[in-house]
């Protein structure tokens, strides 16, 4: 029975098994790791990391792939398979608890689900993630920068790259109109007060025309008075835009607002 890809899911099936060498190095997989995989799709991917890591939780969206995927991981007893969002599943509550991230992520979903992970899943220390070119870019991009936003900084500021490896669209079925490529960063220190620090990134960047305290004041979250202050308190012009603020510099302004 072929399974057509549903465009609206962002399903990009993988399909070519050459890939998997890349993803396996760029993961570091081993025996002790438990691993979250979301979009496992066909199963190429799961069965390949299951092979070599003690546990894997592989969450699908699309209930009619279940009979593949379950003929795909019939010799893996190691895979425990969950239906449903990504998004709204309490992955924080996956026994054992997920120790790397390892994914070809649905494109509508990449940012939130890395987003939501870096706070949402403490045990996770490794990401290995195949997205959209576009979005891989953003996640490590410089301050200035077009691709620099808001999850560029929050990304940075709670982990560091390891690799990253351009992805030819011949690898999956059907073939995208956009070029992607695997990311893998690894965990260093989540900030104290994280969830403040997101919500100061998040409105910084909400209105990338104006400047940053007409930014955090349309968004509710500080008044323009109190921002200039702020910037003003960690040496920063109160004209300046969120782009041209380093990651570390989001972490100062949190705590002087």
């Amino acid at each position: 029975m072929s399974v057509a890809p549903k465009k609206e899911l962002g399903q990009h099936f993988l399909v070519d098994e050459n890939i998997l060498g890349v993803i396996g190095r760029l993961a570091e997989l081993g025996g002790e790791d438990i691993v979250l995989e979301i979009g496992p799709g066909l199963g190429v991917l799961t069965r390949y990391i299951a092979g070599r890591v003690e546990h894997v939780h592989a969450i699908e969206l699309d209930r009619s792939l279940e009979p593949k995927l379950r003929q795909a991981l019939a010799e893996s007893p190691n895979v425990e398979l969950y239906f449903g969002d990504a998004l709204r599943l309490d992955t924080a509550a996956f026994d054992p608890a997920p120790t790397k991230l390892v994914a070809n992520l649905p494109y509508n979903v990449a940012t939130p689900i890395v987003v939501e992970s870096l706070d949402g899943l403490p045990r996770v220390s490794h990401w290995t993630v195949m997205v959209q070119r576009e979005v891989a870019d953003r996640f490590f991009a410089s301050p200035g920068t077009k691709a620099y936003g808001a999850v560029s900084v929050l990304v940075q500021l709670a982990t560091e790259r390891t690799g990253f490896h351009p992805v030819a669209r011949t690898v999956f079925r059907p073939q995208p109109n956009v070029d992607s490529a695997l990311v893998a960063f690894r965990r260093t220190d989540l900030p104290p007060d994280f969830e403040q620090v997101k919500r100061v990134v998040v409105a910084g960047f909400a209105h990338r025309r104006k400047t940053l305290p007409n930014s955090l004041e349309l968004s509710g979250l500080a008044s323009r008075d109190a921002a200039v202050a702020a910037l003003r308190r960690i040496g920063r012009d109160p004209g300046v835009r969120a782009e041209a603020l380093e990651p570390e510099e989001f972490l100062e302004l949190a705590h002087a607002l």
